[in-house]
């Protein structure tokens, strides 16, 4: 049983890695769910033979949480910063998902384009302006990215840790 929890808390950290770059998948909170399954049914232990503490778990649901919600927040943030309108970061959501065709490219170019023509179209504003503004809505989407692949690898690497 406990080999089979292992798996399974592995599986859920590879998945969170890639959750943290596909859309639709809930990166962190999956990273997180396979260090509960560890906590909860593993009773694995690190290296120094210490089992995972309940501090540890909820630090680290903590910063799951505030991953999850600063993944809202930063695009957002740095499309404004650069003069950006809410439609530029619903253009580089949109853009994200028509770039899922041709990952990785697809996705980094669909977001910017997305919100380039969001810009231009949907808020009437000048090339320059919408240019600016995507820049910001993707450099808000690549820092998220950034952070969840952060968070989801560090845990994953918790999981082996306490898995084996």
């Amino acid at each position: 049983m406990e080999t089979f929890i292992a798996i399974l808390a592995i599986v859920l950290g590879i998945v969170a890695i890639i959750g943290s770059i596909a859309p639709a998948l809930p990166g962190p909170p999956l990273g997180w769910l396979g260090l509960l399954c560890l906590y909860i049914w593993g009773g694995g232990a690190n290296s120094a033979g210490e089992p995972m503490s309940t501090t540890f778990l909820l630090v680290w649901l903590g910063i799951v949480i505030a991953v999850s919600i600063l993944d809202y927040i930063v695009p957002a943030y740095f499309t404004k910063l650069t003069g950006g309108s809410k439609y530029a970061g619903w253009g580089a959501i949109a853009g994200l998902f028509v770039g899922l065709i041709f990952p990785p490219v697809g996705m980094i170019l669909g977001s910017l384009l997305g919100a380039f023509i969001a810009e231009l179209l949907l808020a009437d504003k000048d090339a320059i302006t919408s240019l600016k503004s995507a820049f910001g809505a993707f450099l808000g989407f690549l820092f998220g990215t950034g952070i969840k692949l952060i968070c989801s690898a560090v845990m994953l690497f918790y999981i082996i840790i306490y898995a084996f």
